[in-house]
This record gives C-alpha cells, structure tokens and sequence, in this order.
C-alpha cells in the first residue's frame, strides 16, 4: 500500500496501520446501541487520533529508509524531475555547427567566370551548360576554327609569335608543358620568351585540336582562365554572330566547395585548415577542410531590423569530391572542428549551475545518494553533443544531476 505525505506518496509496503479505538465496524457498543450525538463526537475524534497514527507510521517508514547522515546533506530532486549522468574521460572537440551551401568553386567574391570572345564570324558549336571543359580542349567553334581553353589567370589580349615575351607568354608555356607538347629539358615553363621551343609545341596542339598549324596563336584563338570549366550558363547561339569583346558563356571550376556564413561572432573561433564534417541531403557524410575565410563582412535581413547580423563568407573544400555526386546549390550541415583537448573530465552542459558569487557549480550524488554541491571550472565546450571539459573535486565515473528539460 501507499501513503500520501505532504502531497507525496510514500511507499509502506509491509507496514500494517493498527484498527482505530471506536470504528463503528469493530466496535461492540455501536452494535449494541443507537448512536447518539455526543458518541458521534467521541467517534470523530478517535478517528483523527488514527489518521495521526497513519501518518506517524508513514513518517517513521521515512526516516528508517533515509541513509545515516544524510540529513546534512542537500535533499535528492523530486522524482522525475531530474536524472543522473557519469562523468566521463576522454577527448572532446570544440565545435561549430553551421548550415551551408554545396556547389562548385567560382571566383573569389563567389561569382562565375565569364568566357568572353574576341573571335569574328559564326558560332558554329557552343557549349551546353553543365557541359565540362578540360585545359587543352576546344571551348568553342567559330566558323571551322577551334577556340582552347588554357589554363591561366592572364587574359589574351594580343597575337603572340616568335620573338614575344611577357607574362601571356609564359601562361602559354606552361600549359604546353603541362600538357604534354614539350618536355621541360626542351621548354622552361616559367619562361616569359616565346622561342623554337614554344612554337614546335603550339604545331603540336593546333594539330590535335584541328586548328591551322601555324606556330602561332592570334588573339581569340585561345580563351585563359582558371580550369577546367564547368558552364553554368551559355550566351552564344548557333548561327550568330561573334564579335569581339561579348560574353560566350559564363563558368565555374569543376572543383567542390561549401560556402558557410558564419556569424561574425564566431570569425575568431575558426581558422584555415579545421576539419570539417559535411552531412549531404541524402545524410551522409563526407570530410572536408577549411580553405580560405572572407576577408568582407555581409549584413543579412532587414537593416532596419533587430533581426540583421553580420557574416562572414567561409569556404570549405571537399576532401573527396566525388561523394558530393553533381550536387549544385545544395543545402548542407557542417561540422567544423575548431579545437582539441585529448583527456578531458566531461559532463553535459545541462548539469552546470551558475553560483551566486560567480562561476559554475555541479551537484554530485555519491554511492549513497547523498548529494553534494561542487564548484568546477570550465574548459572546452562541445556545441554540437552538448559536453563541456570540467575541473574540481571530482573525478571519472562519478555521478551528477541533470535536470529535466
């Protein structure tokens, strides 16, 4: 059976609440004869001395299940209302848990590339986008000559020939050597100066891209731009005209990236190099490394509202592209792992309480259950498990209180 104290029940199983002087079910005399108005009285204080009785009995159950010494000590939470949770030892990473985009890298401000022509005559074929455009491979046709992409951040903007040098030059050497039409005993590819060399290789590749082979390269026969491109969007029709200075097409690279905005507040916690953990729409996870942090902040939301925070642009490179598929514009999750302690006492945040001079304090249950409150200092936080690095008097295996939420 069960007893309820105080609005709470208390457990007396086993504990026999003796019959009360006077209960009109046991005794004689009100068996015997009417009841009249002063026993009726008599009656209803003998029944509150037995409701006393109960609750003395119920209380002595209390105190004889109560551990010795336990009196001094802070009184356990009301059942249900809290748990109790181990103190752990091991690593912990602080973390930072953001939502970002997947898509492909484009330019350092984020937009894309524009392929821009300085060729004359008929678009005769044109990238598609989505099309993939290798270094060393036609970007597109005008009339029945091909125009290549080299690889470079230098742009044509001349005829280059025999006897030229200058940075161009040098951009055109290098993809020539890179790809595989000289040999660097042959062509130095740092090289500024346009030589035998240089031009031998230029036969070389108008010869496999079914160009004239002329040995030299007139301006818009080559587009430089950082590659491989992967176009995002095509300008050129088949059948018009090209002229000299428009937009072909625009591009991105075929490389991956996560573009993650960062709060402002949080710039000083990350740094080029963390790792990072990317979970895809499908939920899988891929690993990843930060590559560059925006230099710019961005203020999203109304400026004139309460809601506008400043960012910070955070690139994010993929360590294994592949599993990202052909993913583009894709929400994701990171994970990014901004420090490291490899032996921490851990507890959950949860079982933190601030102390009235300051600091943090958490409250410890021994093997008796006695509990007790212990001041801690803080080290490490885990954001994303919700664990934090403590240090104080206590130690690996111990228990504390967590409250409910």
């Amino acid at each position: 059976m069960s007893t309820r104290v105080s609005g709470r029940e208390v457990e007396t199983t086993g504990a026999t609440v003796p019959d009360r002087a006077g209960d009109p079910q046991t005794s004689e005399v009100a068996t015997s004869e009417p009841a009249k108005p002063r026993r009726r009285r008599r009656r209803r204080s003998v029944r509150a001395g037995a409701a006393v009785l109960v609750l003395a009995v119920a209380a002595g159950i209390v105190v004889a299940t109560r551990p010795f010494g336990e009196g001094k000590k802070s009184p356990p939470p009301a059942a249900g209302a809290s748990s109790l949770a181990t103190v752990q030892r091991g690593p912990l990473s602080s973390q930072v848990d953001q939502s970002g985009t997947l898509s492909y890298v484009a330019q350092e401000d984020g937009t894309p590339y524009s392929i821009v022509g300085h060729a004359t005559g008929i678009y005769t074929w044109v990238p598609s986008t989505g099309d993939e455009i290798k270094c060393g491979k036609v970007l597109y046709w005008v009339g029945d000559t091909p125009v290549v992409l080299l690889c470079g951040k230098w742009p044509a903007y001349r005829d280059l020939s025999e006897g030229d040098s200058g940075k161009d030059v040098r951009e055109l050497n290098r993809n020539l050597v890179k790809l595989g039409y000289a040999d660097r005993s042959d062509l130095d590819p740092d090289s500024k100066y346009f030589g035998s060399a240089t031009a031998a290789a230029l036969e070389k590749l108008q010869d496999k891209i079914g160009a004239d082979e002329t040995g030299s390269l007139k301006l818009g026969a080559a587009v430089f731009l950082p590659g491989p491109l992967r176009i995002t969007k095509a300008m050129a029709r088949l059948g018009t005209n090209a002229r000299p200075g428009e937009q072909v097409a625009q591009a991105t690279s075929t490389d991956r990236q996560v573009t993650v905005k960062l709060d402002a507040s949080q710039q000083s916690q990350v740094k080029v190099g963390d790792k990072v953990q990317i979970t895809l729409p499908d939920n899988r996870t891929t690993s990843g490394k930060v590559g560059r942090i925006g230099a710019v902040a961005s203020s999203s939301g109304d400026k004139d509202s309460d809601s506008a925070s400043a960012t910070i642009p955070v690139y994010v490179t993929l360590q294994h592209p592949k599993d990202a598929g052909a993913l583009d514009q894709a929400p994701v999750r990171v994970q990014i792992t901004t420090a490291g302690v490899k032996d921490a006492l851990i507890v959950p945040v949860t079982a933190l309480s601030g102390q009235a001079g300051g600091g943090y304090s958490v409250e410890k249950v021994d093997a008796r259950g006695a509990h007790s409150v212990v001041p801690v200092t803080l080290g490490l936080f885990d954001n994303a498990d919700g664990l934090v690095q403590v240090s104080g008097s206590l130690a690996e295996g111990d228990r504390v209180v967590v409250p409910a939420s």
